[in-house]
């Protein structure tokens, strides 16, 4: 059989897809369906009963959907973090802006567990997300480097960037391997854990 057998063009009387989150849950179905790779973005415009001019208005490519509207939410986390009081420990601070960052109404987490399966889990998606995780680390690394008094690219707001990268990739790997487990909770103990190194080297100030 043919990959153009697996198309899934709209039924009969299905209204056709109106924003961002119905797009993505489309896409999402067909790549659980067709496997990511194997899916393209006629497929998804298909399915959800547009064109091809209407996905790309709502996604720049294929492997922007599964992170949503991400360049808002790290742009609602640098304002979360501008907006710490100086006296805040610096740790402290971004503990809660990535705890907030990755908290959402219970009736979300399915979904949002089925979007990071495929943001780590989906070989494809790997360089794309290397952009993606870059972005994250820099604004953690911008603030922390406003804290310290140092530039963004200095060896310590640098390291403090890709060490809460790595701490938020492995609290979603535990979080995926383990649905009982809560996400915030998993976060929250491992950067306090690990914050603590930070601590001691004289970063917990705003000096």
């Amino acid at each position: 059989m043919t990959h153009q057998a697996h198309r899934l063009p709209i039924p009969p009387g299905r209204r056709r897809i109106t924003s961002r989150a119905e797009l993505e849950q489309v896409a999402f179905d067909l790549f659980d369906r067709q496997g990511f790779e194997h899916t393209t973005v006629d497929d998804i415009a298909s399915a959800a009963g547009i064109g091809r001019r209407t996905f790309f208005r709502y996604f720049a490519s294929k492997n922007e959907v599964p992170w949503g509207d991400f360049d808002a939410e790290l742009a609602r986390m640098r304002r979360q973090l501008a907006a710490t009081p100086p006296a805040a420990p610096l740790m402290d601070a971004i503990r809660q802006a990535i705890v907030d960052f990755n908290a959402m109404p219970a009736e979300q987490w399915p979904a949002h567990r089925r979007r990071m399966a495929f943001i780590l889990g989906v070989p494809a998606l790997q360089a794309h997300s290397t952009l993606r995780f870059a972005a994250w680390r820099q604004v953690i690394a911008d603030f922390a480097a406003q804290r310290t008094g140092q530039r963004p690219d200095a060896l310590l707001p640098r390291t403090i960037a890709h060490a809460m990268l790595g701490v938020a990739v492995a609290g979603y790997e535990q979080w995926l391997a383990s649905p009982g487990d809560d996400l915030c909770e998993l976060l929250d103990s491992a950067i306090r854990a690990l914050g603590s190194a930070f601590t001691s080297a004289g970063t917990s100030s705003g000096e």
